[in-house]
């Protein structure tokens, strides 16, 4: 016996006209092919099941013993339409009355739909694959039509029509710059904008960008102190950057000095900056999680770690430049403190949270 199964992945059957699956028998199955037509005129899973109902009658009048049938999957996701497929073909071949053996032939209108013929071909023989294309297709009226429904589509549209606007409107600018006499500058804007969104889309940035705002937003709405704290902190590491280059320019009056000598007078001019910025930064974080009872005692580990760290960084740089006052005892002195420091209120605040951890009975 030939079974000819409909494949239906994506549920636009059961989803646009609300008929039960699988359906079974000719007159059910065109039945469901009319509603569908009806719901959908445009939906190719119409195709497929008329094809199928086709395709039975052409058997029937040769004399095969013939069943029609169709069989849907869900919308969701491969996983879940796939065993969903599987569980209606079961109940397809339990529902047939008869005792030969049943082989399928399989109608889709794709390869998203084909990609379930391992699940059908675990349960019963193929005999045949046939793919339902649509005649007009191939007709530059249908082209037009299919190009325009392309177009429809939100995604698809931002991605071929927003480079293609920016790639345009690079000449116009170019021009208008030139007859207002600007500098060159509007074609080179142009073609930036034009690269940095080939590069947003090509790696794929739009999540990560989207989860920051997310970020961003509840933070402002819920009162996180760490979206303050961030914004100085940022405010004292772009001050950090201009004392650094100050120092710079101070320490190399007299001309150039060695890489090292350039990397510790710049370190030497922001290091209390950017000490300044860490701190901030830790006690908006520190704030925020005691308000949110997710509290730590090690947490209060982080403004000791940038003192000690801006302790070393500063003594170190200024042994390097030849400071006065930066002997060799004193920046033994300044690395011992440090790491003890660092050191101290790491043991200091592990012990506070052993004795302070809640217990449970």
């Amino acid at each position: 016996m030939l079974l000819v199964l409909c494949v239906d992945l994506d549920d636009d059957l059961g989803r646009k006209t609300g008929f039960e699956t699988p359906v079974t028998g000719r007159d059910a199955v065109e039945e469901s092919a009319v509603a569908l037509a009806t719901a959908d005129p445009e939906d190719s899973d119409v195709n497929v099941i008329f094809e199928g109902v086709h395709l039975y009658d052409e058997l029937v009048a040769e004399g095969e013993s013939v069943e029609v049938a169709v069989v849907t999957g869900e919308a969701a996701g491969d996983v879940a339409a796939n065993r969903k497929v599987g569980n209606e073909i079961d109940r397809t071949l339990a529902s047939l009355q008869t005792g030969e053996d049943v082989r399928a032939v399989v109608v889709t209108d794709g390869a998203q739909d084909e990609s379930v013929i391992p699940v059908i071909r675990s349960r019963v023989p193929i005999d045949s694959v046939r793919r339902v294309v649509v005649r007009q297709a191939q007709d530059l009226e249908s082209m037009y039509y299919t190009f325009k429904q392309v177009l429809d589509d939100p995604e698809t549209r931002g991605t071929i029509l927003v480079p293609l606007g920016i790639l345009l409107l690079v000449y116009p600018a170019a021009v208008i710059a030139n007859v207002l006499d600007l500098p060159g500058s509007a074609l080179g804007l142009g073609s930036a904008l034009l690269g940095l969104y080939v590069l947003f889309r090509g790696l794929g940035l739009e999540q990560s960008v989207d989860a920051v705002a997310e970020r961003l937003r509840t933070a402002l709405y819920t009162g996180r102190v760490t979206l303050v704290t961030s914004v100085v902190a940022l405010a004292l590491v772009a001050v950090a950057a201009v004392r650094g280059d100050a120092s710079l320019a101070l320490h190399s009056a007299d001309g150039p000095g060695a890489p090292l000598e350039t990397v510790a007078a710049v370190a030497y001019g922001a290091v209390a900056w950017i000490a300044a910025a860490g701190l901030v930064a830790a006690f908006g974080r520190i704030t925020d999680e005691y308000l949110a009872d997710s509290f730590h005692w090690r947490y209060l580990n982080a403004p000791f770690y940038v003192i000690a760290i801006a302790v070393i960084v500063r003594a170190l740089s200024a042994y390097l430049l030849g400071l006065g006052f930066a002997t060799l005892p004193y920046l033994a002195a300044a690395l011992t403190g440090g790491t003890l420091l660092a050191v101290s209120s790491t043991l200091a605040f592990a012990v506070a949270e052993s004795r302070l951890r809640p217990t449970t009975s």
